[in-house]
């Protein structure tokens, strides 16, 4: 065979085949080219390496729909609130083996020189199915000119001519694959993309890079910035950046994801060189006829101090930010804007992320401030809306193009990215219709996705009903991982650009990052200014007071119906500014309440309703869970989870005089029926939250999971009380608000079910003729999405995945029941054992 053919079908060759012609390959001194490693290297002024490696191109080869509506009534899922309830948060103190390695010929770096000059600002529109690995909603990451994470530097293997003799690296076995397609109606060359990876524990060594290869055998160089790690070194999470070959218009591809041990070395430009090619930004707010504004470029200029998000020889990110300033040189006091650039050298285009904030923790006088805001980049206005009202401690971003916007839309591996545990395992059987997806998009429009808009999420947390945004993934979420639709996309990661619209965002002007218990151990949004007085510091930490009249917000939020808004967007994107994101709403769901209460530093949630503890938990083991290893505030999440995990194994999981009815049995737990009973599906949830633990490696976590599970086990497999009425809305655990718990089920069904109810042998049809329901029925709405008995699936999910003794023989039941929900319509809950 001609050397030229082999080496055009080399890479298509299974392993062991490829194996054999080495010698052919060997002999000719091919270099692999890849990239692997660490992430960018710390913020710096520093400028760094601008050389980077290419070489000839070769030639190309040719959500759901809303949830059935259940009214709030007395009768339905979370409708009925009693008064007692309300006063239950914050009231008082209460693999396998590697392949044979094999060698490969030179990989071609398709990467060229586009023209600069002329470029145009290109933005991503609003409303419509994106065209770019971003949310259409337009907003993107948010960095800070404090202290950003600093992630270890990208690396990229060096090219040696083919004409000199060097040594051949390997590529050794894939790890997952994406899809990639050019959603444009035009071909594109050299085109531009970003996103974040999980990985399994184990699957990537921190020793090793990635090539990737798409499914027509061309091979492409990859950056991996490295940002998070598992305890055994492997990698966690990673942004993965390349410049992709031609692909025509509407073509996809599948790119996979190849170990190879290439050696490293780093190639990266500093931002001077945006300076160089013309490039600038700022943003703008006029206030009562006063201009203020900033310019990333001219921080650039000044060698304002920048940190690095990304560094490597195909795509860096450099983060600039600083108060807006008037024309005569005065610093607004509470507006400050955050800016991420994200240059690809070899194509001189740049995606500009534009973020403002009024988020500052201690800056005197905080309030709502109404401006005209404006963007401009190189010199066209992008954006313009006049008399924003910027609600308190909230942000907006924008993301823009300075040249053509990329077409490119980044399709993950669902069932790889439920493989590393890094998000729970949702059935992958369920379908999601086209009229769903098309649903989704026709409420993605208006007011609602512009700034202080919230999307598709429920701008009154607090309020009660059937609802797609609890769990814990929200529904169109969900319904993305599993689709890995567009438009699901475009939703998922636009509600998460408004999640910033909540006043729930307070950032540490010493430290640049969102405030952490660790430095303001009795801060608070409840209590009196006594209660925040640090015995230490003898400092008060209340943040200032923000009156009423100048911070009346739309959108009011809370802890015990927050959805998970910046998580799943973060670990398939990489943006910074999902990171934030889930860093502020981890945080405030900690300091939000009293510093007796939570224990100050400690950050407990157990005073919280259940529901509340459940998403708490949850959110704050992912916080910990993906924070980048370099960032300060993982250390300090760990910390919180640890503080919170022991609290509870001591209240419970090595209690023997812990209820036997293995439910929160605290203060705010037990609020129902004038204090006789629980809430199961809160419970259900805390149960969830605690399983989605885990499985991210929190080993604390395992006794509490393997006690709390039983719960739901119990109440689908005791003989004391029937599964059909195994999620029932309030389970009453004793006699009165002062008498002992319970010691049977028998008791507790006595007390919780009507007589007729047990009368009538289970699963009869005398008892679904009683309940007006069809033989084999679960009560609480099992036909919907948001029903009790969906609230109750993933907590038996991870019963099953505890090895707990009944948790198969639960299971079975649960699913043997003769009317189940089309988790096609909302996939929040259909999470199932492992």
């Amino acid at each position: 065979m001609p050397l030229s053919n082999f080496l055009k079908t080399a890479m298509t060759l299974p392993l062991h085949t490829l194996a054999m012609r080495i010698a052919a390959i060997a002999a000719f001194g091919s270099t692999l080219v890849a990239c692997g490693g660490g992430g960018g290297g710390s913020g710096s002024n520093t400028s760094l390496a601008s050389t980077s490696a290419s070489i000839p191109a070769p030639a190309a080869v040719t959500t759901p729909a809303p949830e059935a509506a259940i009214p709030a009534s007395s009768a339905d899922p979370e409708a009925i609130e009693l008064t007692e309830e309300n006063t239950g948060s914050n009231a008082a103190p209460e693999s396998e083996p590697a392949e044979a390695e094999t060698t490969v010929p030179a990989i071609p770096a398709p990467i060229g020189t586009g023209p600069v000059a002329t470029a145009p600002v290109a933005t991503v529109p609003v409303g419509t199915a994106p065209v770019a690995d971003v949310p259409a909603s337009g907003a993107i990451t948010a960095p800070i000119s404090g202290s950003i994470p600093a992630p270890m530097p990208a690396v990229i293997a060096p090219i040696v001519p083919v004409a000199t003799p060097a040594p051949s690296y390997a590529v050794y076995g894939p790890v997952t694959d994406v899809r990639l397609q050019n959603t444009g109606t035009a071909a594109q060359a050299n085109a531009p993309v970003t996103f974040g990876q999980v990985f399994a524990a184990g699957d990537l060594l921190r020793n090793e890079m990635l090539v990737g290869r798409l499914d027509n055998g061309t091979m492409v160089p990859l950056q991996l910035d490295v940002k998070a790690s598992h305890p055994d070194g492997s990698v966690r999470h990673a942004v993965i950046s390349a410049i992709l070959p031609g692909l025509a218009a509407s073509e996809a591809r599948t790119m996979t994801l190849l170990k190879t041990n290439a050696p490293i070395t780093q190639a990266a430009p500093s931002p001077k060189t945006l300076l160089s090619n013309g490039f600038s930004a700022s943003v703008h707010a006029t206030i009562n006829g006063v201009e203020y504004k900033a310019s990333a470029d001219d921080l650039i200029k000044s060698g304002w101090k920048y940190n690095t998000w990304l560094s490597g020889a195909i795509a860096n990110e450099w983060q600039v930010s600083a108060p807006l300033t008037s024309a005569a040189g005065v610093e607004h006091p509470h507006l400050s804007a955050r800016f991420a650039i994200r240059w690809y050298e070899g194509i001189k285009k740049a995606r500009v992320d534009v973020t403002l904030e009024n988020n500052w923790a201690y800056e005197a006088n905080p309030s709502n401030i109404t401006y005209d805001a404006k963007v401009i980049v190189r010199g066209q206005e992008v954006y313009n809306a006049p008399a924003m009202t910027h609600l308190h401690h909230s942000r907006w971003r924008k993301l823009f193009w300075w040249g053509e916007a990329p077409q490119m839309y980044v399709r993950h591996n669902t069932a790889y990215l439920i493989a590393s545990r890094a998000v729970p395992n949702y059935d992958q059987t369920v379908v999601t219709s086209e009229s769903a997806l098309k649903s989704l998009m026709t409420k993605w429009t208006g007011a609602a996705i512009e700034p202080m808009g919230v999307g598709l999420a429920n701008p009154y947390m607090p309020s009660t009903g059937g609802r797609n945004d609890i769990g814990l993934m929200p529904g169109w979420a969900a319904t993305y991982l599993l689709s890995m639709d567009p438009r699901a996309k475009t939703v998922t990661l636009g509600t998460a650009d408004l999640a910033g619209s909540w006043s729930a965002h307070y950032r540490d002007k010493n430290t640049d990052r969102p405030v952490s218990l660790m430095d303001y151990p009795y801060m608070t949004m409840l209590g009196t200014k006594n209660d925040t007085k640090n015995p230490t510091t003898k400092q008060y930490e209340a943040f200032p007071s923000c009156p009423t009249a100048s911070c009346t917000t739309p959108n009011k939020h809370d802890t015990s119906h927050q959805p998970a808004f910046a998580y799943l967007p973060y670990l398939v994107t990489g943006d910074y500014y999902y990171l934030e994101e889930l860093q502020f709403w981890a945080m405030y769901n900690v300091f939000q309440s009293n510093p007796g209460w939570r224990k100050n530093v400690q950050g407990l949630v157990a005073d919280d309703q259940v529901r509340g503890q459940a998403w708490s938990m949850r959110t704050l083991a992912e916080a910990a869970y993906i924070t980048p290893d370099s960032d300060r505030l993982k250390d300090h999440f760990n910390r919180i989870m640890a503080s919170n995990l022991e609290w509870y194994n001591t209240k419970y999981t090595n209690n023997a005089s812990a209820n036997v009815f293995n439910v929160l049995d605290m203060s705010s737990a037990v609020i129902y029926n004038t204090k006789r009973g629980v809430a199961p599906w809160q419970d259900d949830f805390f149960t969830s939250a605690i399983g989605h633990a885990v499985e991210l490696g929190f080993t604390q976590a395992q006794g509490l999971l393997a006690w709390k599970a039983k719960s739901p086990v119990m109440r689908m497999t005791d003989p004391g009380i029937c599964w059909i009425d195994g999620a029932l809305y309030s389970m009453n655990i004793r006699d009165s608000a002062t008498s002992a718990y319970y010691t049977k089920m028998t008791q507790v069904a006595a007390a919780s079910q009507s007589e007729g109810f047990r009368a009538a042998e289970c699963g009869s049809a005398a008892m679904a003729s009683f309940l007006k329901l069809k033989v084999g029925e679960m009560t609480g709405y099992s036909s919907t999405v948001i029903g009790y008995p969906s609230n109750m699936q993933p907590a038996l999910a991870y019963a099953v995945d505890a090895r707990l003794g009944n948790g198969s023989a639960a299971w079975t039941k649960f699913m043997e029941r003769t009317v189940k929900p089309n988790y096609g319509t909302g996939p929040q809950f259909a999470i199932v054992p492992r």
